[in-house]
């Protein structure tokens, strides 16, 4: 590959604004002659330096970038008013995951306002409460989140890991729960891992120290390792490694007793969706093959009594099942078998089975007993969602969350022995579900296939295509885009906005048929599925084209952009969020690699004519009108590197920042990750983007 620089110069920033539009005047961002040669098609790459996130060039470019958005967005006259009024709505406590373990309740708790929530534990017996770990005293601005908390299974030692400014990269630290103090214990460079305990240390899974960007270097050769507590990771033993396949993904669980470590393999680097499986009994250090190819199956652990172990599996059961192993025979059978509803988790606790299946994207959650036969189901509001469920054997009660649009996250206590739910934890929330309505209609796509979605609006919303709507979508990896609570959605519905969320193919909704509909060369359906939904609000008179807004992160960002690029005309508003926006290079990065099982890879002649197809970077007409587009990305995300933003903004703005009548900006966030790296930040981020909506509408927040 051939680089000629074909400017010199940086870029020119110059600030005002277009005479009478109310349009910026983009900094003029530096191209460079770059070519990449992809099965005899010739593609060029203009704004490759932007993927050195090392360099100066590039922060300089960021800082002009958003000195050019901040200008933009802090002169909207109601933006401090719309951050006022959801600062209101979400300042009240939150409570999460409640987990039993001894004589202790652990749960999760914010006050109203905190940037994160605080962990806490209460006795059962005495009521007391104590303050376990209080992630906002660990960073001036906020920024560091307790991401993992993981309890030995006696109770008296815990990992706790944490995340430094939204960052992919965790540190693992180790508590003695008795005193509540640190040990001196450190250990780094670690991602993606699940912490298995045994004996007087766990299990854990690394990478190697990145060489080159800890934001963008690729990752390869996940290794395991064990860390006897109160020893240096220096010393800590290498468990399992695999060099030969430097893709792959390996973590350890350990069994409730202890007496079994299970290591799964995943070779998603190679389109494999599935993993494999090894057993490891204690007091040998040999591991025994389970299911010892990785195909493109599932198998993930549930619990086991003695050498009979449950798994949840798609193994020729596309909607999910449960199977049975027997370590001593090596004999499989089926324990649930599959339902015409998608499995959508499992739990275990007091020697029950808790399966939750999803009815038209709604949870049913069914109890069974050891046998697998069925004892009652667990009784829930309908049109919403239950998780949670999970517990140890000897435990006669489990906890659960349930919500819905127009339902706040509430914990309920589930009594396994008289099969009756009670409200352990309700929110203090200032709402009145009765004043909002809920429905869920049905739509078809372009390809005639019927398509789910949530609505909710204020009672009293008239259907005459005047309303402010909001369409958020996400469609892959098989990610069940389940209708859940959100305050700061309510101070919108309050400006008597429309808010929709579709259940696309590519998602889990019905089960692994329905995700692979929306994958690699079925990706398209994806972008159908969205722009139906568009078309269909409109028509119905829920919105018109001038009135709508549509939101998309990560994956949905890819959504945002591809949709943006093939029927700009529908929307007026667009907010891609960490996308994944080149889509001939996203392998290059971090792990991007093992997203070539979802989207396929430009280095497959067949893949790359798909994915060049659709490419929001690749797709951006030049001289095209575009809705009014706000990009946002983080300089900490190293899952989706900014690069892929910065790219596609530089890109948009110099083949359509000429032409378009619309904003097209791009804000970045300082010291987040792959999200929010705190409250704070989360509602600064939702205001600028009610504000830009709002604006670029036309509209005022009243």
């Amino acid at each position: 590959m051939k680089v000629i620089v074909k400017a010199l110069v940086l870029f020119l920033i110059t600030w005002g604004w277009c005479m009478g539009q109310g349009i910026p005047k983009y900094p003029v961002t530096k191209m460079v002659d770059v070519t990449d040669d992809y099965h005899g098609v010739k593609v060029a790459d203009p704004y490759r330096w932007l993927e050195d996130d090392r360099s100066a060039e590039t922060a300089a470019w960021v800082k002009a970038q958003n000195e050019l958005s901040y200008n933009y967005l802090d002169n909207i006259p109601f933006k401090d008013k719309i951050y006022k009024d959801l600062e209101r709505v979400n300042n009240y406590p939150k409570y999460l995951s409640p987990r039993k373990k001894g004589a202790f309740i652990y749960f999760y708790k914010n006050d109203g306002m905190q940037n994160q929530p605080v962990l806490y534990r209460q006795n059962e017996e005495t009521g007391k409460v104590e303050t376990v770990m209080d992630p906002n005293q660990l960073s001036a601005d906020g920024t560091t989140k307790l991401v993992v908390f993981s309890l030995s299974k006696s109770g008296d030692h815990a990992v706790f890991g944490f995340s430094k400014g939204g960052s992919d990269w965790w540190e693992y630290q180790v508590m003695n729960m008795h005193t509540l103090r640190f040990l001196d214990d450190k250990i780094e460079w670690v991602k993606l891992s699940t912490v298995g305990w045994q004996g007087n240390g766990f299990y854990y899974s690394r990478y190697p120290k990145p060489e080159g960007s800890l934001l963008a270097a690729k990752n390869e050769n996940h290794q395991v390792f064990y860390h006897t507590l109160g020893t240096r990771q220096e010393d800590d033993k290498l468990i399992f490694s695999d060099p030969a396949n430097p893709q792959r993904f390996h973590n350890i669980t350990t069994t409730e007793d202890e007496d079994f470590a299970l290591l799964s393999v995943r070779d998603r680097g190679k389109g494999k969706e599935g993993n494999g499986l090894w057993l490891l009994r204690r007091g040998t250090n040999k591991f025994l093959p389970v299911k010892a190819e990785v195909s493109g199956f599932k198998y993930n652990y549930v619990t086991n009594a003695g050498e009979r172990f449950l798994f949840e599996s798609n193994e020729n059961a596309t909607n999910g099942k449960i199977l049975s192993y027997d370590a001593r025979t090596g004999n499989w059978q089926d324990f649930l078998p599959e339902k015409p509803e998608s499995l959508q988790g499992v739990g275990a606790a007091g020697g029950k089975i808790f399966a939750l299946y999803f009815k038209d994207v709604s949870t049913k959650a069914l109890v069974f007993n050891m046998k697998g036969e069925l004892e009652n189901e667990v009784k829930i509001p309908i049109l919403g969602t239950a998780t949670g469920f999970a517990g140890e054997t000897g435990d006669h009660f489990v906890f659960y969350n349930y919500t819905s649009l127009n339902y706040p996250p509430t914990i309920f206590r589930y009594d396994i022995r008289s099969q009756k739910s009670s409200v352990f934890r309700k929110p203090e929330v200032q709402f009145n579900p009765d004043d909002y309505e809920v429905e869920q209609l049905f739509y078809a796509s372009k390809d005639g296939t019927k398509i789910p979605a949530s609505v909710i609006y204020k009672k009293g919303f008239k259907k005459n295509g005047n309303a402010p709507a909001l369409i958020y979508a996400y469609g892959g990896f098989g990610v069940s885009w389940t209708p859940t609570f959100s305050p700061t959605r309510i101070a919108f519905l309050d400006q008597g906005g429309v808010y929709i969320q579709p259940n696309l193919r590519g998602g889990g909704e019905y089960g692994e048929q329905w995700h692979q509909q929306g994958t690699k060369l079925n990706k398209q359906n994806v972008f159908d599925d969205f722009i139906a939904c568009a078309e269909y609000l409109i028509r119905e008179k829920y919105t018109s084209p001038e009135r709508l807004a549509i939101q998309g992160g990560s994956n949905g960002g890819l959504l945002l952009g591809a949709v943006m690029n093939q029927r700009p005309e529908l929307f007026k508003v667009a907010f891609p969020s960490i996308g994944v926006m080149d889509m001939l290079r996203f392998h290059k990065f971090t792990i991007g690699w093992s997203w070539t099982s979802e989207f396929g890879s430009s280095e497959n002649p067949t893949e790359f004519k798909s994915l060049y197809a659709y490419s929001p970077l690749h797709n951006i007409r030049q001289g095209g009108q575009y809705p009014a587009v706000l990009i946002t990305t983080a300089d900490h995300d190293d899952r989706v590197v900014p690069a892929h933003s910065f790219k596609y903004a530089a890109a948009l703005q110099a083949k359509a920042g000429g032409s378009s009548v619309n904003p097209l900006l791009l804000r970045v966030d300082i010291n987040s990750g792959h999200g929010a790296s705190n409250a704070k930040k989360s509602l600064e981020t939702s205001a600028y983007l009610y504000a830009f909506m709002f604006r670029n509408m036309g509209l005022t927040w009243k």
